[in-house]
């Protein structure tokens, strides 16, 4: 039996979200080179994250399937690995290994993919040098946008790939009279953290086998002065001619996931949405009143509000369904998989809550955060971000009263909550200010009627304005 009859090849898999197709970022092996069984060979980006791919196969290099740049859809070859004949390694190759766990380890980081045909598209721009602004001012959620009390902690519904100042093995960092060497960096997680902190790699000293750096350095050099890197938004460089100051940017990456997404939504779900103003001072002095009795673990209003979406699918389990449309049948499902909309630097994500009926509201609470925080630290893994069956989407953040949001296929129903604010509201006859949202349900008319889903919306916002009514249903 030859070599070649002995092969084995490694298919890109499906890394978990059902994306139809991953780019090469960087191959990290060459052919020729010695690998063992889950070293990572590639980085990939998929539209939600860069991912770092371990092979499943130990021998020498033969062939590899793609180029940096390149598309490669999941099922067809990546790597095709043959066995060695005599299991010797090369001594290089142990360092590297070395290299490789001071970075990121030989595990999936990120989000995954699905289906496709190989493409070729242009790279884009990541970095761009610039001087460090005079007023850098900070555009981090507060929670609290357009008006007090607003739900604050997510988004609404609707990366990296070249290495941070020199790839590996790269020649003089430009502008350094001294000639020193690139900055050598291996892992995804590293460079992200870079750029995110503003840290020019090429200042920093790596501590990691062979001259790597690791995170802890890039945390050590914050605190000593270095040139600053702007990051480049994550745009992709136009491809066509533009005229009269127009901007060509092509639908790829992650707006193309969204777009691809939300136009099914509208092509195969037949929505309607009904919406109420409420009074949400009630709830705001039930969430005082708990913090104040747990200072240690603090709740949030998006934790109250998801507490009262389960109860309210609870009552009205019809929402909290999907349309096979293929088998012609509606699926109500056993659990809650609670998705949260939110607004990342990568575009948008709907993190999901497993089966969140089973959580106390302070769980929730604290799952929420942890999970609103991880979305946008690019950290979940795949499973994470697929299998909800019903999203509450706080828009509020973005300083709005009201919206029509899409429902996130295949779900059958979406929760929106606008900001909280002060108005005029009148309370046992007489006019009163008090602090009042609108609360809107987007529902797919094929799993219920007006009014299961007018029942839902008046059991939330019931429960908005009288807590009292969401305790006794609990």
């Amino acid at each position: 039996m030859t070599i070649v009859e002995r092969t084995q090849v490694f298919l890109l898999p499906d890394l978990g979200e059902g994306l139809s197709e991953a780019e090469i970022v960087e191959w990290r092996v060459a052919v020729g080179d010695v690998v063992t069984v889950d070293q990572t060979v590639v980085e990939v980006e998929t539209a939600k994250a860069v991912v770092d791919v371990p092979c499943p196969y130990a021998g020498r290099v033969v062939t590899l399937h793609g180029a940096a740049g390149e598309v490669r859809p999941v099922g067809q070859p990546l790597i095709t690995i043959a066995p060695l004949d005599g299991g010797d390694e090369p001594a290089g190759h142990a360092t590297y290994r070395e290299e490789e766990r001071a970075g990121s380890g030989n595990v999936l980081i990120g989000y995954g993919t699905g289906h496709g045909n190989a493409t070729r598209r242009r790279r884009r721009p990541r970095l761009a040098v610039a001087p460090e602004p005079a007023d850098s001012g900070s555009t981090g959620d507060s929670g609290l946008t357009g008006g007090s009390g607003s739900p604050g902690d997510s988004g609404s519904i609707g990366g990296s790939g070249a290495a941070v100042g020199g790839a590996p093995g790269a020649g003089t960092a430009s502008g350094d009279p001294a000639g020193s060497p690139a900055a050598l960096v291996i892992s995804p997680i590293v460079r992200r953290l870079a750029r995110e902190r503003g840290v020019d790699l090429n200042t920093v000293r790596g501590t990691g086998p062979g001259g790597v750096i690791r995170r802890a350095d890039v945390e050590t050099a914050l605190t000593v002065p270095a040139a600053r890197l702007a990051a480049v938004p994550d745009a992709p460089v136009p491809t066509a001619p533009a005229g009269d100051g127009d901007v060509i940017v092509p639908l790829t990456g992650v707006r193309k996931v969204i777009a691809d997404k939300l136009s099914r939504s509208r092509r195969e779900i037949p929505e309607v949405t009904i919406w109420v103003d409420v009074d949400a001072t009630g709830l705001l002095e039930t969430r005082a009143a708990i913090n104040a009795a747990t200072p240690d673990a603090p709740v949030s209003i998006l934790a109250l509000l998801a507490r009262i979406c389960l109860s309210g699918l609870r009552r009205f389990p019809q929402l909290n369904a999907r349309v096979d449309t293929e088998a012609q049948r509606i699926v109500q499902s056993a659990g809650v998989h609670l998705g949260i909309a939110a607004q990342t630097d990568r575009g948008l994500l709907v993190p999901v809550l497993r089966d969140a009926q089973r959580l106390t509201t302070a769980e929730l609470a604290a799952e929420l955060a942890a999970t609103t925080a991880a979305a946008r630290a690019g950290s979940l893994p795949p499973a994470r971000l697929t299998g909800g069956t019903f999203t509450l989407n706080n828009y509020g953040v973005f300083g709005v009263d009201g919206s029509t949001p899409i429902i996130n296929h295949p779900e059958a129903a979406l929760l929106g909550v606008g900001r909280i604010v002060d108005k005029p509201w009148v309370v046992d006859g007489q006019l009163a200010v008090r602090k009042v949202t609108q609360l809107s349900l987007t529902f797919d008319h094929r799993v219920c009627d007006g009014g299961v889903a007018g029942g839902f919306l008046r059991h939330v916002a019931d429960c908005v304005e009288r807590p009292a009514l969401l305790i006794a249903a609990v």
